[in-house]
């Protein structure tokens, strides 16, 4: 499972950190979408954005973007963050909504990184080029 992210941008990279932090099982991997990983699945998933203000999310031949993304990602973290996902039965349109809003500020209130983060030795397999 790979969760794509914008590796320049404050929020996502706030988001990478915690999604490490709460992933007790290490069943995710990360790529940025600006790497060569996100290049290639942009070929296997043609509704891959090309923009970086889509948060992906690649389970098996499945592809989730925008709010499902993060929905999926907390469906497989442990309680109380799984049970955000029933949020899942709302339509895609309506939660969609509440992810653009926060990702047309997320540079003005987070912030832009210069580079992507180095991430800490334990986890660094995780990260995809």
């Amino acid at each position: 499972m790979i969760v794509l992210y914008d590796g320049e941008c404050g929020l996502c990279d706030a988001g990478v950190q915690w999604i490490l932090e709460h992933d007790r099982d290490g069943v995710f991997q990360y790529a940025a979408l600006q790497g060569e990983t996100a290049a290639e699945l942009q070929q296997r998933f043609p509704d891959l954005p090309s923009d970086l203000s889509t948060m992906g999310f690649v389970e098996g031949d499945r592809l989730l973007l925008r709010s499902r993304a993060i929905l999926r990602i907390c469906a497989h973290l442990g309680a109380p963050w799984r049970w955000l996902a029933v949020l899942a039965v709302l339509p895609a349109g309506l939660t969609d909504l509440g992810y653009g809003a926060v990702a047309a500020l997320r540079y003005r209130i987070w912030g832009r990184l210069d580079a992507c983060r180095l991430p800490e030795p334990e986890v660094a397999a995780r990260f995809l080029p």
